[in-house]
């Protein structure tokens, strides 16, 4: 720390004398207690500790009392070592430290020349290099601010217990929330004069979040008669800043250019100065009956509320963003986001083989924070979706998290999942058939066949994870590809919130190889889906008629289209057909057809039956509640 506050004869004034007294008295504890891990804690300790820490030793007892030596002593190199890993690198975390180098405490000697600031800038970067998922910022975590909520919480209530007086006035106890989470989070650094706040950061690493209760505690006290008589927040907040702003360190050995207290002339300040070193003793001597164990018991029974304000926040966050784009109403979306984080919670509860909670990291935007993989998509499809009762439910699931999944990690925000389903439940004819014809084209498909053939169209669990991180490549012509995305006449891209974008050429093959067989079967098992979508349904005898009528009237105008488009292989023929069971003869022909979404939609726009079943409104109230009844139940059942 000397490198930071040089000596000579001449710079030996009144308070470098008084530094050297503390020094003195430091190395008389050092002494008779012992120095380094082995010292004892005794009274005498604390009141040094309460008179400022001396410059030369504040370094060497902050590792102390905070525990660091102890880690650096278990982990010997480590520090250097990630230092020299993190060495070069470039992202945003190291672009945002190099903004904020030269404005953290610019005031102080530390960080007005290279070194010190070569020094912050080593140990910024290594920790975002060590923890790439917290990064860095000014306050440095999500963590720290949760943390720091909790303790504002505790605050609150030794306010109530030690100063009712003031809670009496102060009807509305945010005031005090709103003033002090700044005093928690910077340990009073971002209020207090620096030659002060380093006193306070003394007594922090002895005592803990003690002293800054306390502390807390004592400057409400000693301005308790100019809070009485503020009418409003703003005027309290006022009288605040003008005692941080008076709060001095008489005995500091910082230059006079440094002491932000000392800076404010007497003339022009008609408050009363405070010696820090006296506010703290107060503190102490007023609020020392304070005891550990309690503050842990408030610090337990306020965790869990400032925990649910947050997630409520959160939520709130959520819905009002997804709100814009669904026709859900906030009451049906505050339903599903319920569902579909408690989903998220049961699968990681009843996992045995996963001990904390996946998919969540609160550092990421509201919308990032809960995410879903396909597992338990499937599970919410299952629960949610009007089409669950289809025999290839599984692998409607699995399309549709494949079709939401568009940056392909494999897994779904909050945001995703409720486009997919407010389609189901509020789409109109025209935006479900466009949802059911993206499922059965790449990236969305993929030909699916568990290898337990007696459990039906039903995927394990692993084959599902499979198969939802299967890569489809895009069509070969990736020239009609992007053609088929922009040109009303080969597709049409979904624009219901973005999430279904994409390619719409449903391609039919008929040829010898595999590849042309793999998109053959897209049509196939469209066709399919439709079969086993109208199953059990009132009008079921006429929805077949329907979509077997269609199927072989798009087959039909395919085959008139080939022949006006290829005359001289119109003697070859075209015996393409649909039978009852959705799927139509072959013949090799070598040639590459495609379905077009309006050719589809066309021709089922003119089967009255069909429309009627996409267009039949569906009770989402009641399709809520029973999903949050079956939810757990069907976790219980075993």
């Amino acid at each position: 720390m000397m490198v930071f506050h040089p000596q000579n004869l001449e710079t030996l004034n009144s308070k470098m004398l008084k530094e050297k007294m503390k020094e003195q008295s430091w190395k008389i504890l050092f002494a008779e207690c012992g120095r380094g891990v082995s010292m004892f804690r005794t009274k005498k300790t604390r009141s040094l500790v309460v008179r400022g820490i001396p410059e030369t030793l504040r370094g060497e007892l902050w590792m102390l009392f905070s525990g660091a030596v102890n880690d650096m002593a278990t982990n010997p190199g480590y520090y250097a070592e990630v230092v020299e890993q993190s060495l070069g690198t470039c992202n945003l975390a190291t672009e945002e430290i190099e903004r904020d180098l030269r404005r953290s405490l610019p005031e102080h000697p530390a960080f007005q020349s290279d070194t010190g600031i070569s020094a912050l800038r080593r140990v910024l970067t290594a920790y975002a290099y060590r923890n790439p998922k917290i990064g860095y910022c000014q306050y440095m975590t999500l963590l720290a601010v949760r943390c720091a909520l909790v303790d504002q919480a505790v605050f609150e209530e030794l306010i109530r217990d030690h100063l009712p007086q003031l809670t009496e006035h102060m009807t509305d106890m945010t005031f005090f929330s709103s003033v002090s989470l700044s005093w928690f989070l910077t340990l009073f650094i971002s209020v207090l004069p620096i030659e002060s706040a380093v006193n306070v950061v003394d007594c922090f690493f002895y005592d803990g979040i003690k002293a800054i209760l306390q502390l807390g505690l004592a400057i409400l006290d000693y301005n308790l008669d100019k809070l009485l008589t503020c009418k409003d927040d703003a005027e309290a907040v006022t009288a605040l800043n003008r005692f941080f702003d008076n709060v001095t360190n008489k005995d500091s050995p910082l230059p006079s250019n440094v002491q932000q207290g000392s800076n404010v002339s007497d003339e022009k300040s008609s408050h009363t100065r405070v010696d820090i070193t006296d506010l703290i003793r107060e503190s102490n001597e007023k609020y020392g009956s304070i005891r550990y164990e309690d503050i842990h018991s408030m610090r337990c029974r306020n965790r869990l509320y400032v925990i649910q304000t947050l997630e409520e926040t959160t939520k709130q966050n959520v819905l009002r963003v997804v709100s814009q784009d669904v026709k859900l109403s906030l009451h049906e979306l505050d339903e599903l986001y319920v569902i579909f984080k408690k989903e998220l919670f049961l699968s990681c509860y009843w996992c045995l083989g996963c001990p904390v909670l996946k998919h969540h990291d609160p550092s990421l935007p509201y919308l990032e924070q809960y995410q879903i993989d396909c597992q338990q998509f499937r599970a919410l499809y299952h629960l949610l979706s009007p089409w669950a009762h289809s025999a290839n439910r599984d692998s409607l699931a699995l399309w549709t998290f494949r079709l939401l999944d568009e940056n392909s990690d494999c897994l779904i925000n909050f945001k995703e999942f409720s486009s997919a389903i407010d389609i189901m439940y509020n789409g109109s004819f025209t935006e479900k058939l466009k949802l059911l014809f993206k499922l059965h084209i790449p990236p969305a498909y993929t030909e699916v066949k568990s290898k337990d053939t007696s459990k039906g169209d039903e995927l394990s669990k692993e084959e599902l994870l499979y198969f939802s991180q299967l890569h489809v490549s895009k069509p070969e012509n990736e020239k009609e590809a992007e053609s088929a995305k922009h040109s009303p006449e080969k597709g049409i891209s979904m624009d219901h919130q973005g999430a279904i974008s994409r390619q719409t050429s449903l391609s039919v093959n008929f040829g010898p190889t595999s590849a042309f067989k793999e998109k053959h079967f897209q049509f196939i098992q469209f066709s399919k889906t439709l079969y086993n979508l109208f199953h059990e349904d009132p009008e079921e005898e006429s929805l077949y008629q329907a979509i077997a009528v269609v199927t072989s009237l798009l087959l039909r105008m395919e085959e008139v289209g080939r022949k006006l488009h290829s005359p001289t292989s119109s003697a070859k023929g075209f015996s393409g057909t649909v039978c009852a069971s959705g799927g139509p003869s072959e013949e090799k022909t070598g040639s590459q057809w495609s379905f077009a979404f309006e050719q589809i939609l066309a021709s089922l726009l003119n089967e009255p039956a069909l429309v009627r079943f996409f267009e039949k409104p569906i009770d989402v109230k009641a399709k809520l509640e029973n999903a949050k009844i079956s939810q757990l139940r069907s976790r219980t059942k075993m």
